[in-house]
């Protein structure tokens, strides 16, 4: 009995070390929520707010998103990644662009970059970076709304 115990607690053990190890290594995790008084938009109108919250998933982050966009709307969508450049799937309504997928690359140890696509054809195309004190992340995004150019800056707070 107690060799099965050590073996599950083993094996236990084994599949949550990616887990952790993602979760030390990755600066994003945690809920953050959009200070609106410090974004801009260009081209179109900012959320009213948003809350933004990633955790860590296996080998993966689960983002998601929640907040009310500038028609009074809410705004509820996410996604699962695993930083491989390779398209996701997005759920829920209100993601920037219309986009339906998203492919996420982790370009240095603060850095993101990512690619809306939305029916197989690139809208945005984004990069998010940590500060340095892991309190703020800004987000810089550029895409098409109806054939229009539109962009933002949008800076969130560590809650």
């Amino acid at each position: 009995m107690k060799r099965v115990s050590l073996i599950l607690s083993v094996v236990a053990l084994c599949l949550a070390i990616p887990a952790l190890m993602l979760g030390q290594d990755n600066p994003a995790l945690g809920t953050w929520k959009l200070n609106a008084e410090k974004s801009k938009y260009t081209g179109m109108e900012g959320p009213k707010s948003l809350t933004r919250t990633v955790v860590a998933d296996g080998d993966s982050a689960k983002y998601s998103f929640e907040g009310t966009g500038a028609d009074g709307k809410p705004v509820a969508y996410g996604f699962t990644v695993k930083y491989d450049g390779k398209d996701a799937p997005v759920t829920g309504s209100g993601m920037p662009y219309g986009a339906d997928h998203i492919a996420i690359k982790r370009v240095g140890p603060n850095k993101f970059s990512a690619t809306l696509k939305k029916d197989g054809k690139d809208v945005g195309t984004s990069t998010s970076v940590v500060s340095k004190d892991g309190k703020t992340i800004t987000l810089n995004g550029k895409g098409t709304v109806d054939g229009k150019a539109v962009s933002s800056t949008q800076v969130y707070d560590k809650q």
